[in-house]
């Protein structure tokens, strides 16, 4: 009777995980509506350059660096909910300076740093969306399920960046910026709406939580990890269209499209095995095929061979970084998730932000296939970090 009312209260846990998931899709759905419509935009509307176009573009990815831990604090202090609330009105409050962008058309500097400070604030509003969701459902389902929670959100995140991009092209082409600035102004409102009347669950309290230095000696080694285990994805996004295009082969987007159907499946399936299994034992298994797939396209012969890879580096880290993200998480108390989460990620963001270059000179000196032989090469000191904290977790439960 005890399990079976242990049972039903986990399924209503994470039942409960769904209207946060649809919560954490419509904001980040908001942040890929612009990712094509923003570039052409500057470029076409506006008549600025490449370099304008990235400082634009990269000030969101600055704004979600620096605002991650403020994200986390806010989360514990306040509760998940209402970071995800602040998070929403402040993606509405982009749309706003998105659309007073479009009056400043005559001046484009102007226009273009109100587009700055737009998509930076946007930024800011991901952090909060992102780190309060999973910290309220963290805070829902409990930390025994925190390998599925982290996963399922991140789903959510993958799913709506994923849609954002075809949905922002057929925007633009509809109804130029305009539209995308209504939709990041209408979106988040709505989505506010729904939001609200959610059950939310309060802060832990003070006593409950750790000092920064604390979470911090808790989240490095996971993040490290997850860090370089992230490099691939890094790959798959920027370098596997690149890569086909320059051999010949078709279509281009196959790789990214294999790459993620395979993560999304991967993480509504098997989801639950870092709370089964242990997430330091499940992000090994699952890095070690993430390097295979990765290898697969450093030396595919042809276009299916390649997509193969993509599939399985897909399926490996569609598990590796719940799985770390769970031993990140599993020694703290609930009072200090979501700055632990917010620290976390900061490992994922810095990996792209700063990975992404160094592979671009890889690619560069050596040739594009071997950005995908680096980056496999990277998954053997993630594996040796599974590895040690799986030693690790062993010999805490021994005790």
């Amino acid at each position: 009777m005890v399990a079976m009312d242990t049972a039903r209260n986990a399924s209503a846990a994470m039942a409960g995980l769904l209207p946060i998931m649809a919560a954490v899709f419509a904001g980040f759905l908001l942040i890929g509506l612009a990712l094509p419509a923003l570039p052409l935009h500057l470029h076409q509307g506006l008549g600025f350059g490449p370099f304008a176009v990235g400082l634009v573009t990269g000030s969101q990815f600055v704004a979600s660096l620096l605002s991650r831990i403020g994200a986390g604090n806010y989360a514990d202090a306040r509760g998940g909910k209402r970071a995800v609330v602040v998070g929403l009105i402040a993606a509405a409050l982009a749309g706003f300076i998105y659309l007073g962008s479009l009056a400043l058309l005559d001046r484009p500097a102007a226009s273009a740093a109100m587009l700055f400070v737009g998509r930076a604030v946007l930024g800011a509003a991901e952090s909060f969306i992102i780190t309060g969701g999973v910290a309220w459902g963290l805070a829902l389902a409990g930390g025994q399920h925190s390998g599925k929670v982290i996963a399922w959100v991140g789903t959510a995140m993958f799913a709506a960046l994923a849609l954002g991009a075809p949905v922002g092209s057929a925007l633009y082409t509809a109804g130029g910026f305009a539209a995308i600035a209504f939709a990041t102004i209408v979106l988040p409102f709505a989505t506010l709406l729904a939001t609200l009347p959610m059950h939310g669950v309060g802060p832990a309290g003070a006593t409950a939580r750790q000092s920064w230095t604390s979470v911090a000696q808790a989240v490095w080694l996971p993040g490290v990890g997850a860090a370089l285990s992230s490099l691939g994805y890094g790959a798959i996004l920027s370098f596997a269209a690149l890569l086909f295009s320059e051999r010949g082969w078709h279509p281009v987007w196959l790789p990214f499209t294999a790459y993620a159907a395979s993560l999304i499946a991967a993480r509504l399936c098997f989801g639950q095995l870092p709370d089964r299994l242990g997430g330091a034992r499940v992000a090994a298994i699952f890095v070690a095929v993430e390097g295979v797939g990765l290898l697969l396209i450093w030396s595919a012969p042809g276009p299916l061979v390649a997509t193969l890879g993509a599939g399985l580096t897909g399926l490996g880290y569609s598990l590796v970084y719940p799985g770390l993200g769970a031993e990140a998480v599993s020694h703290l108390p609930s009072g200090s998730r979501g700055l632990a989460m917010g620290l976390y990620t900061v490992f994922l963001d810095v990996a792209l932000g700063f990975g992404s270059p160094v592979l671009g000179l890889v690619a560069a000196s050596a040739g594009l296939q071997f950005v995908f032989l680096a980056v496999a090469a990277a998954a053997v000191p993630a594996l040796a970090i599974a590895l040690l904290l799986r030693r690790k977790s062993s010999a805490v439960r021994r005790v």
